[in-house]
């Protein structure tokens, strides 16, 4: 296999990965409303499962927003 072969097919992963997994991640996560940038943490091991707890367990922002169009106490 030439190195330009295998260039490619690194390419095309990369390309696979931003595809199914980093832009979903991105919005989600601007849903939430948090900046979408905070996705790119995903590509930092060790840094995205740190992430990935903060996120699960944060007051969301849009959480926040929600509570309060109905009038709910904040907490």
């Amino acid at each position: 296999m030439s190195a330009e072969a295998f260039t490619f097919w690194q390419g095309l992963g990369v390309l696979f990965f931003w595809l199914v997994f980093l832009i979903p991640l991105w919005r989600i996560i601007s849903k939430a409303g948090y900046s979408g940038a905070w996705a790119l943490l995903s590509l930092i091991p060790l840094v995205n499962i740190l992430a990935l707890w903060i996120f699960a367990f944060a007051r969301w922002p849009s959480e926040r927003e929600r509570r309060e169009d109905h009038g709910y106490p904040h907490r």
